[in-house]
Protein backbone atom coordinates (compact mmCIF):
# COMPACT_ATOMS: atom_id res chain seq x y z
CA UNK A 1 0.00 0.00 0.00
CA UNK A 2 2.92 2.35 1.00
CA UNK A 3 3.96 1.82 -3.00
CA UNK A 4 0.96 3.46 -4.26
CA UNK A 5 1.20 5.45 -2.01
CA UNK A 6 4.69 6.59 -2.88
CA UNK A 7 3.37 6.56 -6.46
CA UNK A 8 0.77 8.71 -6.19
CA UNK A 9 1.87 12.04 -7.69
CA UNK A 10 3.65 10.39 -10.76
CA UNK A 11 0.34 8.02 -11.02
CA UNK A 12 -1.60 11.85 -11.33
CA UNK A 13 1.01 13.68 -13.14
CA UNK A 14 0.61 10.49 -16.08
CA UNK A 15 -3.09 10.34 -16.08
CA UNK A 16 -3.40 14.52 -16.38
CA UNK A 17 -0.90 14.08 -19.04
CA UNK A 18 -2.93 11.75 -20.87
CA UNK A 19 -6.04 13.63 -20.01
CA UNK A 20 -5.28 16.92 -21.56
CA UNK A 21 -1.74 16.34 -23.48
CA UNK A 22 -0.30 19.27 -21.76
CA UNK A 23 2.88 18.66 -19.39
CA UNK A 24 2.30 21.89 -17.84
CA UNK A 25 -1.14 21.13 -16.81
CA UNK A 26 0.34 17.36 -15.78
CA UNK A 27 3.13 19.44 -13.66
CA UNK A 28 0.72 21.28 -11.33
CA UNK A 29 -1.29 18.67 -10.70
CA UNK A 30 1.99 16.67 -9.56
CA UNK A 31 2.93 19.64 -7.30
CA UNK A 32 -0.72 19.62 -5.82
CA UNK A 33 -0.43 15.67 -5.35
CA UNK A 34 3.22 15.89 -3.92
CA UNK A 35 1.95 18.45 -1.33
CA UNK A 36 -1.36 17.10 -0.55
CA UNK A 37 0.93 13.39 -0.32
CA UNK A 38 2.78 15.26 2.50
CA UNK A 39 0.38 17.13 4.26
CA UNK A 40 -1.82 13.24 4.57
CA UNK A 41 1.37 12.02 5.69
CA UNK A 42 2.00 14.39 8.36
CA UNK A 43 -1.58 14.80 9.59
CA UNK A 44 -1.89 11.03 10.11
CA UNK A 45 1.13 10.07 11.40
CA UNK A 46 2.90 13.08 12.69
CA UNK A 47 6.14 12.07 10.64
CA UNK A 48 7.01 12.73 6.92
CA UNK A 49 9.55 10.17 5.35
CA UNK A 50 12.75 11.95 3.84
CA UNK A 51 12.41 10.76 0.34
CA UNK A 52 8.72 12.38 0.42
CA UNK A 53 10.17 15.73 1.79
CA UNK A 54 12.95 15.57 -0.93
CA UNK A 55 10.63 14.70 -3.85
CA UNK A 56 8.15 17.70 -2.42
CA UNK A 57 11.39 20.30 -2.51
CA UNK A 58 12.12 18.98 -6.14
CA UNK A 59 8.66 19.44 -7.38
CA UNK A 60 8.26 22.86 -5.93
CA UNK A 61 11.59 24.08 -7.15
CA UNK A 62 11.73 22.19 -10.08
CA UNK A 63 8.04 22.24 -10.85
CA UNK A 64 7.88 25.82 -9.74
CA UNK A 65 10.53 26.79 -12.64
CA UNK A 66 8.43 24.72 -15.38
CA UNK A 67 5.52 26.97 -14.79
CA UNK A 68 7.26 29.47 -14.21
CA UNK A 69 9.34 29.70 -17.46
CA UNK A 70 7.13 27.97 -19.14
CA UNK A 71 9.99 25.31 -20.23
CA UNK A 72 9.53 21.38 -19.42
CA UNK A 73 13.07 20.70 -19.12
CA UNK A 74 12.96 21.20 -15.47
CA UNK A 75 10.13 18.98 -14.84
CA UNK A 76 11.99 16.53 -17.01
CA UNK A 77 15.00 17.22 -14.99
CA UNK A 78 13.23 15.81 -11.52
CA UNK A 79 13.54 12.26 -11.70
CA UNK A 80 17.28 12.59 -12.89
CA UNK A 81 18.63 14.63 -9.59
CA UNK A 82 15.85 12.62 -6.98
CA UNK A 83 18.00 9.30 -8.33
CA UNK A 84 21.02 11.53 -8.06
CA UNK A 85 20.28 12.18 -4.39
CA UNK A 86 19.04 8.96 -3.68
CA UNK A 87 22.21 7.66 -4.99
CA UNK A 88 24.15 9.99 -3.01
CA UNK A 89 22.74 9.50 0.20
CA UNK A 90 23.37 5.67 0.33
CA UNK A 91 26.78 6.65 -0.93
CA UNK A 92 27.36 9.27 2.38
CA UNK A 93 25.40 7.07 4.84
CA UNK A 94 27.67 4.24 3.63
CA UNK A 95 31.08 6.20 3.42
CA UNK A 96 30.00 7.52 7.58
CA UNK A 97 29.87 4.28 8.38
CA UNK A 98 26.10 3.09 8.44
CA UNK A 99 24.20 0.59 5.89
CA UNK A 100 21.18 1.95 5.09
CA UNK A 101 19.89 -1.30 2.77
CA UNK A 102 20.74 -3.35 5.90
CA UNK A 103 18.93 -1.53 8.06
CA UNK A 104 15.68 -1.34 5.94
CA UNK A 105 16.05 -5.14 5.25
CA UNK A 106 18.50 -7.15 7.87
CA UNK A 107 15.81 -8.94 9.24
CA UNK A 108 14.70 -10.37 6.04
CA UNK A 109 18.57 -11.15 5.24
CA UNK A 110 21.52 -12.24 6.89
CA UNK A 111 24.51 -11.39 4.46
CA UNK A 112 28.49 -10.70 5.78
CA UNK A 113 28.88 -7.12 5.78
CA UNK A 114 30.99 -7.46 2.43
CA UNK A 115 27.87 -8.37 0.67
CA UNK A 116 25.95 -5.46 2.45
CA UNK A 117 28.59 -2.94 1.12
CA UNK A 118 28.61 -4.21 -2.64
CA UNK A 119 24.60 -4.33 -2.35
CA UNK A 120 24.86 -0.74 -1.58
CA UNK A 121 27.35 0.41 -4.62
CA UNK A 122 25.05 -1.58 -6.95
CA UNK A 123 22.51 0.44 -6.17
CA UNK A 124 23.95 3.69 -6.12
CA UNK A 125 25.25 2.52 -9.62
CA UNK A 126 21.33 1.75 -10.87
CA UNK A 127 20.43 5.23 -9.58
CA UNK A 128 23.38 7.02 -11.20
CA UNK A 129 22.58 5.10 -14.48
CA UNK A 130 18.78 5.72 -13.61
CA UNK A 131 19.13 9.30 -13.72
CA UNK A 132 21.80 9.00 -16.93
CA UNK A 133 19.04 7.33 -18.77
CA UNK A 134 15.69 9.55 -17.42
CA UNK A 135 18.06 12.54 -18.87
CA UNK A 136 18.88 10.96 -22.66
CA UNK A 137 14.74 9.60 -22.69
CA UNK A 138 13.72 13.09 -22.22
CA UNK A 139 16.34 15.10 -24.35
CA UNK A 140 16.05 12.31 -27.34
CA UNK A 141 12.87 11.34 -27.50
CA UNK A 142 9.01 12.84 -28.02
CA UNK A 143 7.29 14.54 -24.43
CA UNK A 144 5.22 11.65 -24.62
CA UNK A 145 7.79 9.05 -24.84
CA UNK A 146 9.84 10.65 -21.68
CA UNK A 147 6.14 10.54 -19.69
CA UNK A 148 5.77 6.73 -20.38
CA UNK A 149 9.66 5.91 -19.48
CA UNK A 150 8.82 8.23 -16.42
CA UNK A 151 6.20 5.59 -14.95
CA UNK A 152 6.60 2.03 -17.05
CA UNK A 153 10.66 2.11 -18.03
CA UNK A 154 11.86 3.60 -14.37
CA UNK A 155 9.25 1.07 -12.68
CA UNK A 156 9.99 -1.80 -14.98
CA UNK A 157 13.63 -1.53 -14.84
CA UNK A 158 13.94 -1.00 -11.24
CA UNK A 159 11.78 -4.52 -11.05
CA UNK A 160 14.31 -5.95 -13.09
CA UNK A 161 17.08 -4.61 -11.16
CA UNK A 162 14.99 -6.18 -7.59
CA UNK A 163 14.82 -9.22 -9.51
CA UNK A 164 18.37 -9.74 -10.95
CA UNK A 165 19.93 -8.11 -6.85
CA UNK A 166 17.65 -11.13 -5.41
CA UNK A 167 19.24 -13.84 -7.63
CA UNK A 168 22.34 -12.87 -6.60
CA UNK A 169 21.00 -12.46 -3.11
CA UNK A 170 19.28 -16.31 -3.19
CA UNK A 171 22.92 -17.77 -2.38
CA UNK A 172 22.97 -16.24 0.97
CA UNK A 173 19.44 -16.74 1.99
CA UNK A 174 18.87 -19.88 4.63
CA UNK A 175 16.41 -22.60 3.57
CA UNK A 176 13.52 -22.74 6.42
CA UNK A 177 13.66 -26.56 6.23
Amino acid sequence: MKFLFDLFPVILFFAAFYITRDIYIATAVAMAATVAQVAFSWFKHRQVDTLQWVSLGLIVVLGGATLLLHDKAFIMWKPTVLYWVMGAGLLVSQWLGKQPLKALMGKQLTLPEPVWKRLVLAWVAFFAGMGVLNLYVAFTFSEEVWVNFKLFGGMGLMLLFVIGQSIVLSRYMEDPN
